[in-house]
């Protein structure tokens, strides 16, 4: 009896304690802040892309495009910004909505499609998707300079890039089938450096990010269009119209000055 007794005040003891790390367990708090919310906390949540043309650590320095107007948007505003980087496309929209941040600041192309999803700032650049190859000249093999030559090749891309899209609506425009690999670890810095490497043949994105990374690594091939000239810009909520009007407002007060035009021309 006295070893049942002694069991179950150990079970009733584990229950109560496993009940209070449960109710003590960190939870999630964040949620959607309007302007004048961000403003009283005096922070402006920023989450960008783990890119060299976005936010990148080397050593004990941070550089990047986006982390630099970051930046500028925080000394305009007068509001302190914190950055967080994410590679994952759809996680960084899933943390938009929920409120865990207020900005996506890495390069989005402005489409029809996601623009019913997210709104937009004014356009921060021209960009275009573009195909990644490996130039490999003991084996003369021929770069592929005709969107037609991609049919019944695999395009590696980003997980969840607007670039899918653009590859459905290419594999129609040619008559055949293109087939894509979805990486949902690696981010566009990775998968060129697979194509450096030769693990991979063939992937898409930004030609900014492209012809940053061909600086490392020269035995690549980034001359192939994959879509138009687009506008990319910032994202937030479709509700944001006040946060919107105010960003819109900082970037182009930043874009007139001689500061950013330096940025600018040092990234692209």
């Amino acid at each position: 009896m006295k070893l049942k007794r002694h069991i179950f005040i150990y079970a009733a003891l584990l229950i109560i304690v496993v009940g209070t790390m449960i109710w003590l367990r960190p939870r999630n708090t964040y949620r959607p802040r309007t302007f004048e919310e961000i403003k009283a906390d005096g922070v402006l949540r920023i989450v960008t892309d783990y890119t060299p043309l976005s936010y990148y650590l080397q050593g004990d320095s941070l550089s990047g495009f986006d982390y630099e107007l970051a930046r500028m948007v925080g000394n305009r505003s007068g509001l302190s910004i914190e950055i967080t980087p994410e590679v994952n496309l759809s996680k960084s929209i899933d943390g938009l909505k929920k409120g865990q941040y207020d900005i996506i600041a890495r390069q989005l192309p402005v489409t029809s499609e996601i623009k019913e999803e997210l709104a937009f700032t004014i356009p921060i650049q021209l960009n275009k998707q573009v195909l990644v190859q490996r130039k490999d000249p003991k084996a003369q093999k021929k770069l592929i300079r005709n969107q037609l030559d991609l049919a019944g090749k695999t395009l590696y891309i980003v997980s969840d890039a607007p670039t899918r899209l653009r590859i459905h609506n290419l594999s129609r425009e040619i008559g055949d089938t293109i087939y894509i690999q979805e990486e949902k670890t690696y981010g566009a810095e990775q998968l060129i450096m697979m194509v450096a490497t030769g693990e991979i043949d063939l992937a898409v994105c930004d030609k900014a990010i492209a012809q940053q990374m061909s600086k490392d690594y020269p035995q690549i091939d980034c001359n192939t269009d994959i879509s138009f000239t687009q506008f990319q810009s910032w994202a937030l909520r479709k509700d944001d119209s006040i946060l919107l009007d105010s960003l819109n407002k900082w970037i182009s007060e930043i874009q007139k000055e001689d500061k950013y035009k330096k940025l600018y021309n040092s990234y692209f």
